[in-house]
């Protein structure tokens, strides 16, 4: 619709309705969520028991808090370690895939391209069955073959990271090809008539004007890394990621440690996607 045409009373109302119930579907579980993190009670849902911050600091005997708890713990750090592996490994494949997407007369481009984000329509439980079986198929014929146990190809943390990096990269090479495609060629032809060479080119030319996207390819690898559930389920051995351990605590019963993960996550996830947009913006500026 024309932003500038008068509109009536009634699309006024309609208008501000549908955002005002879109929001609160949003964001209503999420505050929920971080107001029962302070709920003094033994269970992670309502009635309202109290304020208390034990399940954040609480040191027992029956309220353990987060920083309190080695199993959330050591699962936390395992997320983050696997979001930094996959974020690495996304970020390198996934801008060079958009590089090799953009390069002009490319046999099979078009087949290829639909194989690159094919992992994207697949549901995470298939991706992650296939990952496992290949993984465990391709061990088993090497330790055959050739007698020799390569123990990244069992479940474990190298297969999760490959798992994720699967189809992370592709949206990775998407975010990077999006940019890629508004860059002025004339740039680089410019500098190697300055006499520089190809890797300056594409230091000093290219990749400063793709840095922005990279970054931000590179921040929604690591947050699709540490949120991921579906697919890291079936590749993971015994250190538990976090949506992996928060899974089990609440298919077994659990406390309001659950709610004061979820409070972490949230405020952390919104403090590193503010950070990222603000520096982003500054850097077009």
């Amino acid at each position: 619709m024309i932003r500038t045409l008068p509109t009536s009373k009634g699309y006024d109302f309609g208008f501000r309705a549908f955002m005002t119930i879109y929001f609160v579907i949003l964001f209503a579980p999420l505050v929920v969520t971080m107001v029962l993190a302070f709920n003094d009670s033994m269970y992670p849902s309502l009635p309202w028991e109290g304020f208390t911050t034990d399940w954040f600091f609480g040191a027992g005997p029956k309220k353990f808090g987060i920083f309190n708890d080695p199993t959330n713990l050591r699962s936390i750090a395992t997320s983050f370690r696997t979001a930094l592996a996959v974020t690495v490994v996304s970020t390198f494949l996934g801008t060079c895939a958009a590089f090799l997407f953009e390069q002009e007369n490319f046999r099979f481009k078009g087949a290829l391209y639909f194989l690159m984000i094919a992992p994207l329509v697949i549901p995470g439980v298939i991706l992650g069955i296939s990952i496992l079986m290949f993984a465990n198929t391709a061990g088993i014929m090497i330790e055959d073959a050739l007698g020799i146990y390569i123990k990244w190809l069992t479940p474990g943390f190298w297969l999760v990271v490959l798992g994720q990096s699967s189809f992370i990269s592709t949206i990775v090479a998407l975010v990077v090809s999006a940019r890629l495609k508004k860059f002025d060629r004339s740039l680089e032809e410019a500098a190697y008539n300055l006499g520089a060479n190809r890797a300056e080119v594409l230091w000093y030319v290219t990749l400063k004007y793709l840095r922005p996207s990279i970054i931000g390819g590179a921040a929604v690898a690591f947050l699709m890394s540490f949120e991921n559930f579906n697919t890291t389920v079936f590749t993971v051995g015994s250190q538990a990621t976090l949506p992996i351990n928060m899974y089990m605590q609440v298919r077994d019963g659990s406390t309001p440690v659950i709610n004061a993960i979820s409070f972490l996550l949230i405020a952390g996830t919104s403090v590193f996607a503010v950070a990222n947009l603000w520096g982003s913006r500054r850097k077009e500026a």
